[in-house]
C-alpha cells in the first residue's frame, strides 16, 4: 500500500467514526481530523475536487467546534460549586412581560422555557403561582408532540430570560451538570405535581365520606 492510499484509507476510516460519535464535540474533532487526511490525500494524489471540498469543511467543522466548546465552557465554569443560574444570561435572551399578558396557553406548540429573573406568573387552572428564580415551560420539552401543559399569565410587570429547546437539549449532550440539573428540574415539577393530585385525591375521598 503506498502512502497516498494509506492517507484515503485513513481519511475514510475517520468518516466512518463519526457516524459512533455520541456527542457533537467528538464527532467536530473527528471530522476535523479526517478534513485534514482528505486535502493530504487530495493532494498526494492530484484529486483536486475532494481537496477543495475538504479546504471548506476544515474551517467550518473547526468554527462549530469552537462555537461549542465556547458554550461549554460558559456553562460549567458559571456552574462550579452550588447551583447558580447566573451563567444563564450568557446563553439566554431577555424578555419584558406585562400583567396580564398570557406568555403560553394550554396545547400551544412549545419551542423554549423560560427563567424568572423578576415578577410572578400564575398557572391558569391550577392556581400556582410561579416567580423570581424558577423556570417556565421546561416540561414542555418532554411533553408529546412538545405542546404546553397549562396556560400561564403574567401576574406582575415580570422579566424572563429564554432558552430555546434546541439550546437545552446541546447543554443536556454537552455539559453533564446542565443536564443533571434539568433532570433535576423535570423531576421536581413532576413530583410536585403528583403530590398535589394525591392531596386532591384523598380530599375527594374526604368529602365523599361525609354524612349527607
Amino acid at each position: 500500500m503506498s502512502p497516498t492510499e494509506a492517507l484515503g484509507y485513513i481519511a475514510a476510516i475517520l468518516v466512518l467514526l463519526t457516524f459512533s460519535m455520541t456527542t457533537m464535540v467528538h464527532l467536530r474533532i473527528v471530522g476535523i481530523l479526517s478534513n485534514v487526511f482528505f486535502i493530504a490525500y487530495g493532494y498526494q494524489s492530484s484529486a483536486y475536487p475532494i481537496m477543495l471540498l475538504h479546504f471548506i469543511l476544515l474551517p467550518l467543522n473547526i468554527l462549530r467546534l469552537t462555537q461549542l466548546l465556547a458554550l461549554v465552557r460558559k456553562v460549567e465554569n458559571a456552574s462550579q460549586g452550588e447551583i447558580n443560574m447566573d451563567w444563564l444570561k450568557s446563553v439566554s435572551t431577555p424578555r419584558l412581560i406585562k400583567a396580564g399578558e398570557t406568555l403560553f396557553r394550554k396545547g400551544d406548540m412549545a419551542d423554549r422555557m423560560m427563567f424568572v429573573m423578576s415578577g410572578a406568573f400564575r398557572v391558569g387552572d391550577l392556581g400556582i403561582e410561579i416567580g423570581k428564580g424558577q423556570f417556565i415551560g421546561e416540561l414542555g420539552l418532554l411533553a408529546p408532540g412538545q405542546t404546553r401543559t397549562q396556560t400561564v399569565e403574567c401576574a406582575s410587570d415580570s422579566e424572563v430570560l429564554e432558552i430555546t429547546y434546541e439550546q437545552a437539549k446541546s447543554l443536556y449532550f454537552q455539559s453533564p451538570k446542565f443536564g443533571f440539573y434539568l433532570l433535576q428540574l423535570v423531576s421536581r415539577r413532576l413530583f410536585d405535581d403528583v403530590q398535589r393530585l394525591e392531596q386532591e385525591l384523598k380530599a375527594c375521598r374526604a368529602g365523599v365520606k361525609q354524612p349527607a
